[in-house]
């Protein structure tokens, strides 16, 4: 078994969540690749042999750009916090199609406190929003299947920070599963303590993740006419 992140990890983090600015960074960069960057690209290159038995058409990609680890720095170009950092780093492990089209992903989150491994669709455009809504629709005995199975809900958390109030327009008030026709994002996610991120199972326990999330990503995938 294999460990990636260390104590020194969350403390970099959290470090650089008391000195956001660029002097500080460039200062303790090669912390950050030690300690941050080069262990999480080792686990995204660790963790595809893993994505690809839950899928094949998703990738865990390790190259440095356009691949499966985000940036660190912050586009805050429309933000009111011009801080250049985020103060965490993540992954996304994509379809194979994602420039193509709308596509759910994996996603692993590595911050101090707040690590997180899940799975869904993020902040979606309104068509592609319009499509799964008539597809849970259309489908509500797999939807049932694949997203309110007791083990699921037991394990994961269904994102509910950004709902509609009302039901999208359009929809029965009466269907059976209104509540999720009204969610902007459709994302299943559970925590991750510090200790399991610095642990050795650390790559065995979201490997078990991606396929416990793998029949809910499925539906999604079919919801937009994407292969599984």
């Amino acid at each position: 078994m294999t460990t990636y992140f260390t104590d020194k990890s969350f403390k970099f983090l959290s470090a650089l969540a008391r000195h956001n600015v660029k002097p500080w960074f460039e200062a303790h960069r090669e912390d950050y690749e030690a300690h941050v960057r080069q262990p999480f690209l080792r686990l995204i290159g660790d963790l595809q042999p893993d994505v690809a038995a839950v899928s094949p058409h998703f990738r865990a990609d390790t190259r440095t750009v356009g691949g499966s680890l985000f940036r660190i720095h912050r586009d805050a170009r429309f933000s009111n916090d011009k801080s250049p950092y985020k103060t965490w780093q993540g992954a996304r492990l994509f379809h194979a199609r994602r420039r193509e089209t709308a596509a759910p992903s994996f996603y692993v989150h590595l911050q101090p406190g707040g690590s997180f491994v899940g799975a869904g669709l993020w902040h979606p455009e309104s068509d592609t929003q319009r499509k799964v809504r008539q597809f849970i629709v259309d489908n509500p005995g797999s939807w049932k299947a694949a997203a309110h199975g007791a083990k699921l809900r037991k394990r994961f958390e269904f994102e509910t920070s950004e709902m509609l109030v009302r039901p999208p327009r359009g929809f029965d008030p009466q269907f059976e599963f209104i509540d999720d026709l009204k969610h902007r994002n459709w994302v299943f996610w559970r925590t991750l303590d510090d200790d399991t991120m610095t642990g050795p199972k650390l790559r065995q326990t979201i490997a078990a993740d991606l396929v416990a999330l793998g029949p809910f990503v499925d539906y999604l995938c079919a919801a937009l006419d994407l292969e599984f």
